[in-house]
């Protein structure tokens, strides 16, 4: 591997690994607010006993995804300087305000928060977590904004004295399309990363504390709900991206020839290649109304495009890697469906019991969490955060060669004089410092998870209670 092939694996490494702890912090904050609010309004302990342990959740989660964020800007200069220092006045603004929301608004209002439990009145309490959960989605905006620039450039001009790109409307940077498609799509698999989360921790525990039962109900419906919002979301993201960057809709299927009524394959077995896979099932028109809203419409190919790019941009290869592209978007689909229904089974096992004439016992409503469910259980997790990061792999790499979309190719991005050691030196640290931080979190959720709830009754004191 040379050394653009070496930095663009350290960054999809930083990147990957910082995105599995977002998704769960974005939930979580969301979560731990609605329980909170379903806490003041019903006065049902359960909901103040879920609150705090979602809370310390988040903290931990929250903790950690700084961390990683913090490498992974450093990664920014070390690596690819060049696109940073081009395309800087651009990405200043987001990166900015993103930083000034992660680790001043979120971090400030989350200790307020934790430290404010008896000491602020209820009202101004709740509303901490409510600032927290609002300031992690601004967050996701903000950064989802930024890289929508790349996959489609608006709101900037080249300053023709440094030959630099400029920022020409902050507006329209923030109502890039890209980013208005995006955003419900990936806050749909942040949801299905946290309830995946909670899901699971509930139906470990509930044998110890019937409480867990809530929110193992809580995680499965926030599963659902979010891959619900994916799924409705991912048909108008496409449609989008069909327009913007239609390569990436063409190696999504593999698609050489521009097609009308253009097949999506489920599955295939053979080279995706000029020529058909010899074994492939097949949905009759599906591309074509994934990328047009139409089941009769007309997809570009892979040659077409090419020949038109070699006309505009110059020599060169504009074609993805397929199989990447081809297996990332059918693998992100496929395990996103298996999550919601493992979501979807435990809502109906778990919940009022009620008899349908010919379905088997197992599959009967009520019937009590099954023993294998609770084996199983434990990946839940793991589910949606194979399904974002194949999302993010697939949306990344089906848009190379560019850096930024019609603009910069990768290869114009990298640092100058980088050499191999360094990029392999700083790699290894970075897996290093990830592989610690890895054992660190899933120690502490599974030592919090553990804990019982309701804490033990603490010695009488002599000194007045705070009152709430």
């Amino acid at each position: 591997m040379d050394v653009l092939d070496l930095t663009r694996l350290q960054f999809a490494v930083v990147t990957i690994y910082h995105y599995l702890f977002v998704p769960v912090s974005i939930s979580l904050a969301c979560a731990a607010a609605g329980l909170q609010l379903a806490w003041m309004r019903t006065g049902q302990d359960r909901f103040l006993h879920l609150t705090k342990f979602v809370g310390k959740l988040l903290i931990v989660t929250f903790a950690v995804g700084v961390v990683t964020g913090l490498v992974q800007e450093f990664q920014f200069g070390l690596g690819w300087s060049a696109f940073a220092r081009f395309y800087g006045d651009v990405f200043g603004p987001t990166l900015a305000i993103e930083g000034m929301l992660a680790f001043f608004l979120e971090a400030t209002f989350l200790a307020l928060w934790y430290f404010g439990w008896d000491r602020l009145p209820r009202r101004l309490h709740a509303a901490t977590i409510v600032v927290v959960a609002v300031g992690t989605l601004l967050s996701a905006y903000i950064i989802l904004a930024a890289n929508s620039f790349m996959q489609n450039p608006v709101a900037y001009a080249l300053d023709p004295d440094t030959g630099r790109a400029h920022l020409t409307s902050f507006t329209q940077l923030l109502t890039n399309e890209v980013v208005l498609a995006a955003f419900p799509h990936t806050m749909g698999g942040a949801a299905m990363a946290g309830g995946g989360l909670l899901m699971a921790i509930g139906i470990w525990r509930v044998a110890a504390d019937a409480t867990f039962r809530t929110l193992s109900r809580l995680g499965a419906w926030i599963m659902l709900a979010g891959g619900a919002v994916t799924a409705i979301s991912g048909d108008h993201l496409g449609k989008v991206m069909t327009a913007v960057q239609p390569m990436k809709m063409a190696a999504a299927e593999a698609l050489y020839e521009t097609t009308t009524g253009a097949p999506f394959s489920i599955f295939a077995i053979g080279e995706l290649g000029h020529d058909r896979p010899f074994f492939s099932i097949e949905i009759p028109g599906l591309l074509s109304f994934l990328g047009t809203g139409s089941f009769g419409g007309t997809v570009q190919g892979i040659d077409d495009l090419q020949a038109q790019y070699v006309a505009e941009y110059g020599p060169g290869s504009y074609v993805p890697m397929i199989p990447v592209a081809f297996w990332t978007f059918r693998l992100m689909i496929g395990v996103g469906v298996l999550g919601m229904a493992l979501a979807a089974y435990h809502l109906w096992s778990s919940g009022r019991a009620f008899r349908v004439p010919l379905l088997p016992r197992f599959l009967q409503a009520g019937r009590g969490t099954p023993r294998w469910l609770r084996r199983f259980a434990l990946l839940a997790p793991l589910l949606p955060a194979a399904a974002n990061t194949l999302g993010w792999i697939f949306t990344e790499t089906a848009r190379q060669p560019w850096l930024a979309f019609g603009i910069s190719k990768v290869a114009d991005g990298i640092s100058p004089g980088l050499t191999r050691t360094e990029v392999i030196v700083s790699l290894a640290g970075f897996t290093l410092i990830y592989g610690l931080l890895a054992v660190a979190w899933c120690r502490l959720v599974v030592h919090l998870s553990r804990r019982p709830l309701v804490p033990a009754e603490s010695p009488v004191s002599s000194e007045p209670v705070p009152a709430y």
